[in-house]
Formats: C-alpha cells, structure tokens, sequence
C-alpha cells in the first residue's frame, strides 16, 4: 500500500483583506410603501431598516463581485495571480451553470483559481469561510477569495407585506490566507432541514409559469424566523465562543447576519456582551443581503474605525436552510 505524501499548507489562516460594494441606487422605505399597506415606523420598528440599495442592469452579481474582490485583494497586499481559489456564496445568479465564481476568477485575473459556487443562504459567507481555512491549512491553495453576493432585489415580492422592506443588493469579499497563529477559530455550524419551509422560494424554477405566475420570489414565515433565530443562533454563538477559547469579554467586535436588529438586539441581550464590544447594525442602511452580510459589514466597519485590524470578532449567519455557521476571527 502506498504512502501518500502528507499537506504541506500553512499552520493556520486568517482574513488579510476585505472588501465591499454596494449598488449605486439608494432605496428608502418610502419607495416600499408604494406597493404595501404599511408605515415607515412600522419597518424601522420591525426591522431598523431605514434604505437599502437595489442594483441596476450593470450591476450584475459577477459585477459587483469583482468590484468588492478588488477591494479585498489590493487591502490584503496580493495579486490576483496569487489567489488559488474563489468560492462564491450567492442565491440569485439564476444561470445554473457555469458558476459565477469561474467568470469572476477569470475577470479578476487568477491565474486559473479553482472556482466554485455554493447555496447556503444567510450563512454562505460563514461555510466559504470555512472551505477557504480547510484548503489554505491543506495546502491546496495559498489564497482564496470568498465572496458573498446577492441580487435580491430580482427574488422580493414587492407586494408581500412581511418581505418587500427585507431585502437589498450588494456583494462583500475577504481574501483568506496563511497565518503563523490562529486567526480563524473552529465553525460551529449546521442545518435544521425539517423547518425549510419557513424560509423558500415561492415557485421552483421548474414549476414555474409565466403566464399564470407571479416571478418566483422568496417568502418567508417571519414568527418562526424570528423565534428559531433569537433562540437558537444564541446557543450557535456562545458555541462558537466555548470553541475558540473566547469569552465575551474578550470580544471586540459581534457581526451577526444583517437581518433584522430586533434579533441582533436579543442576540446581544442573550449572550450578554459587554459595553465596549461594537455590534454591527449595518442592516440600518443596507438591508437584508443574505451571503453579503456579514463581509459588508465587516468592511464598513473597519472603514469607519468603529472596528480595528487585530480585534476579536465572534461572526453568525444563519438562514434558510434553516442553516447556520459561526466562528470567532481576527480582523485584518
């Protein structure tokens, strides 16, 4: 029997660059409001959502992909050329093949990136962020790009009362690399299949009739959302925490899924952060965008100095699937 060779990847990995791009168009609550019975102070109350953006025809989800990597890869100090894998988390590319990871590799210019696509919703970026750690350590690639990405603006129903203020646009980006030192600490995630139904898309595509039926859209049971979210994610995250050796008062930064502030609100009030930990509320101003979330978040916070390079940060995603994925990194 042969011998195989062991991996020789790096000891560890860490995020070394991150990046964010948001469509140009601005959308407040008051466009929303058009198409539903509601009230502006009903959906900031609901949700905290204030604006969101929505792409234009040139804002293509391998688009603003590129634009966010871009970002991404020149803050980590790399070529392009150096990056051996881009993974891209995304539910709204509607081409089921090839993957949009393979155009957005080829345009950035990797020289030849293993390149792929997955489907975990809200907690994408979470499970290629873990994908991205296991090939680094393995020694399959050096680099590797992440990406969340949505388009949701093409999947929302404008007039279901419950999601049509939800959901927004917008891509965000790390470059994954070696590190001497933990930095990416381990993920606790998983999948709660049996309340898939709580969050779906109203027509599969291959059901789907256009002349009879409303574009397929994604709708959601918003009580049972929020109570599996606020309820469970707690547990997911103080995991996370017990895993990676780190107590809340460790923390420096929490960047939970951008999907509603009443929840990141109970999640802060469950896991009983302290004070000085800085909780992203990008929701505010930038929705509901699913894979992007949590990386656009991040950006802006490192952009306005709320967060630092070198703080502690405890990240969750979770969503439909129900799936979810946490874990504890170093910012870079």
């Amino acid at each position: 029997m042969a011998k195989l060779k062991p991996s020789k990847g790096a000891p560890y990995a860490r995020v070394l660059g991150v990046g964010g791009y948001r469509p140009t168009r601005v959308v407040p609550n008051e466009v929303i409001l058009e198409k539903i019975d509601s009230s502006d102070e009903w959906i900031r109350s609901r949700s905290g959502i204030q604006t969101r953006h929505w792409a234009n025809d040139e804002e293509t989800v391998a688009a603003m992909s590129i634009e966010a990597s871009g970002k991404a890869i020149a803050d980590a100090g790399i070529s392009a050329a150096q990056i051996g894998g881009v993974i891209v988390s995304t539910v709204s590319h509607f081409k089921q093949t090839p993957a949009v990871a393979t155009e957005i590799a080829d345009k950035l210019g990797t020289n030849k990136a293993a390149a792929f696509d997955i489907s975990a919703g809200c907690a994408g970026f979470g499970y290629g962020l873990t994908l991205a750690k296991g090939m680094i350590v393995e020694g399959s690639a050096e680099y590797v790009l992440v990406i969340g990405v949505e388009r949701l603006s093409d999947l929302t129903d404008l007039e279901d009362r419950a999601t049509a203020f939800l959901f927004g646009d917008g891509a965000g980006a790390v470059v994954v690399g070696p590190s001497q030192e933990p930095a990416i600490g381990p993920t606790v995630w998983g999948s709660e299949g049996d309340k898939s139904e709580t969050i779906k898309q109203t027509v599969p595509w291959n059901e789907y009739d256009s002349s009879t039926d409303k574009f397929p859209a994604i709708t959601q049971e918003g009580q049972a959302v929020f109570r599996w979210a606020v309820f469970e994610m707690a547990k997911v995250a103080q995991q996370a925490l017990d895993a990676a050796g780190v107590s809340p008062d460790d923390l420096d930064v929490f960047i939970p899924h951008q999907a509603n502030e009443r929840i990141i609100d109970s999640m802060v009030k469950t896991l009983k952060l302290p004070e000085h930990v800085t909780v992203a509320r990008d929701v505010r101003t930038t929705g509901n965008t699913s894979a992007a979330s949590i990386p656009l978040a991040m950006e802006r916070l490192l952009a306005t100095g709320e967060a630092k390079s070198g703080d502690t940060a405890l990240v969750i995603g979770f969503g439909a699937g129900l799936v979810y994925a946490a874990t504890v990194v170093t910012l870079p």
